[in-house]
């Protein structure tokens, strides 16, 4: 196992914005370097979050390219490049690397339904292909298999098999995974609701859709429990409890941009089959936003 870099905190699962149905690149790099400033550990584009299922394939290239070179290396970049297809999934991490990208997240190949044997291959497969850290998303409810911890651990000995952005919602599986494969085995959650829980069984950071819109927050919650203090953890996880809920009533993704509208910092257009969100989610995400503080 080749050395891998340290991912801690908070990692924003970054949206990508539009207007009139194309990139707001503008809209885009203000969310990098916002997101930065308010204490963001991390950056993640193009992850199901930033619609990465929508976007074609030059889009998608372009907004790997437009944060890293917004983030001008001032917190690490992982890339979402995932895909049911290896030979797509390597060649989006093989750019993501070329493009400067300090790690890739690879999700679990969703819709066909590979065996254990078939995620190992597709895995090793992009390991073999790139020199970056590779974050394995694996997340059971939308691609409808579950990785073991004994194919994770298989990976990890491979050279660039850093860890799991894990979105199981079964905390047991942070104990399991940290028993089977040590502590330098970069345990990321996958979900905000449950992110406090986790880091106290050992996880590392979290991949936030919340942190879009509630960055600072997010980041605190995380540096005060890698400091052991769980105290203020737990205070923040008050104000912020509504809020997970809220985003995630449709679409997590239009419930971020919803937020980021009422903030001010970009127009709230997805691309179909997702939808604006609807006046009542709309409302119980302005009240949630006031509970946390964010609006007035």
């Amino acid at each position: 196992m080749a050395a891998k870099t340290n991912f801690r905190g908070s990692f924003t699962a970054l949206v990508t914005p539009f207007k009139n149905g194309s990139l707001d690149e503008a809209a885009f790099r203000g969310l990098v370097s916002w997101q930065i400033d308010q204490g963001s550990h991390g950056l993640v584009p193009v992850g199901t979050t930033g619609e990465s299922p929508t976007l074609s394939h030059d889009e998608h290239h372009r907004v790997v390219e437009l944060c890293i070179d917004e983030a001008k290396g001032r917190v690490p970049v992982i890339a979402g490049a995932g895909s049911n297809s290896t030979r797509e999934a390597i060649d989006l991490a093989v750019h993501a690397e070329k493009a400067g990208a300090d790690a890739v997240l690879v999700v679990t190949p969703y819709y066909n339904k590979p065996t254990q044997e078939g995620m190992y291959q597709h895995f090793k497969a992009v390991n073999d292909a790139i020199g970056i850290p590779i974050i394995i998303y694996n997340i059971p409810p939308r691609s409808v298999v579950d990785m073991s911890v004994e194919t994770m651990t298989r990976l990890f000995e491979l050279k660039n098999i850093a860890g799991v952005k894990d979105a199981t919602a079964n905390l047991a599986r942070v104990s399991q995974q940290r028993h089977a494969m040590g502590p330098d085995f970069i345990q990321l959650s996958g979900e905000d609701m449950t992110a406090l829980a986790y880091m106290a069984a050992g996880g590392h950071g979290c991949i936030s859709v919340v942190a879009n819109v509630a960055p600072k927050l997010c980041a605190d919650l995380m540096s005060a429990v890698l400091k052991g203090d769980y105290a203020t953890g737990l205070k923040i996880q008050d104000r912020l409890v509504p809020l997970h809920d809220a985003i995630f009533k449709e679409p997590g993704l239009a419930g971020a941009k919803h937020g980021l509208k009422l903030l001010g910092r970009l127009d709230e257009e997805v691309r179909l089959p997702l939808m604006k969100v609807t006046p009542p989610t709309g409302k119980v995400i302005h009240d949630a936003m006031v509970h946390a503080g964010l609006i007035n």
